[in-house]
């Protein structure tokens, strides 16, 4: 009687420990494991060339002729904002005099304008947000003029561009080339969606530019050449995304009949921040379905 009893608790410990063993088994190969998530489909985009990338570690997560030398309108003012925040000892409320050079420039070319008045003083700071939210070709002239050296407007001119062009080559950035302050160029002009989300990324480190291309509306009191207050219309960011998707940071649009449509876009959430560039797309709504796309993708991704 004992030895069967003993027989039925063996057999039970043998049938036990192959359960057991089986078990193992099946939780070594991943049998028993959570179904993998489905891979997140990589978009399609309108505009010629986008690029996307992790902006704390810059791992690439996107690229549609990434590295393809494009004309980039108006981001050209990222490298304009870049140089000026570079400048030793910049005094950011040190006061420029506009030029009448400054609005017969943006006449002579039917440019984009912070509407900025000959004869009045207005801070760097103001400046700043006028190139960066309409799009100022004004702004972007009197920064150059202000942050070039020369005896001369246009030798300033020249030597703020030729800042431009070695800050891109310090920065890595082998595919682009400035012939303008402003993207308004002469035929030389140009850099990839990798250059341009580099350099973003490159410049949102500082907190000046940060909290400039993150505004959506901005209002300049400026001393008149009288003296007196003038209190601007207000500036309005261009960049629609700052509306349209939650936790956009910036950073900056551009346009021409070259360029097209572009727009160079960052966001964060959930403490990750992906920044981006889609340069040649099709209209100012599609940059901006583009980018979000993409913004999507890079979250899905990151």
């Amino acid at each position: 009687m004992i030895t069967a009893i003993n027989g039925i608790k063996g057999s039970r410990f043998r049938r036990a420990a192959a359960v057991t063993v089986t078990a193992g088994a099946v939780l070594a190969t991943g049998a028993l494991t959570a179904a993998p998530a489905q891979a997140v489909t990589k978009p399609s985009i309108v505009a010629a060339g986008g690029y996307v990338m992790n902006n704390a570690t810059g791992k690439t997560l996107y690229t549609k002729a990434a590295d393809t030398k494009r004309s980039t309108g108006s981001t050209t003012k990222i490298m304009t904002a870049k140089v000026v925040l570079s400048q030793a000892n910049l005094n950011l409320d040190a006061k420029v005099t506009i030029q009448k050079a400054y609005s017969d420039y943006i006449v002579a070319n039917t440019a984009s304008s912070a509407h900025l008045i000959v004869g009045d003083k207005v801070t760097v700071r103001q400046l700043l947000y006028g190139l960066m939210l309409p799009s100022g070709c004004d702004a972007a002239y009197a920064l150059a003029d202000k942050f070039g050296t020369g005896s001369t407007r246009a030798a300033r001119v020249k030597s703020f561009i030729a800042k431009m062009n070695s800050t891109a080559k310090t920065l890595g950035l082998t595919n682009t080339k400035f012939d303008s302050f402003d993207g308004i160029g002469n035929g030389n002009n140009y850099s990839t969606p990798r250059d341009l989300t580099k350099l973003a990324s490159n410049v949102m480190k500082n907190a000046t530019f940060k909290t400039v291309v993150k505004t959506k509306s901005y209002t300049a009191k400026t001393v008149t050449k009288t003296g007196s207050i003038r209190t601007m219309t207000a500036w309005t960011n261009t960049n629609t995304l700052l509306s349209s998707y939650s936790g956009t940071i910036g950073v900056k649009t551009g346009s021409g009949p070259e360029a097209k449509y572009c727009l160079v876009f960052a966001a964060t959430r959930n403490g990750k921040t992906v920044i981006g560039t889609v340069l040649a797309s099709s209209s100012v709504p599609q940059r901006a379905t583009d980018a979000t796309k993409l913004l999507n993708y890079g979250f899905a991704t990151i």
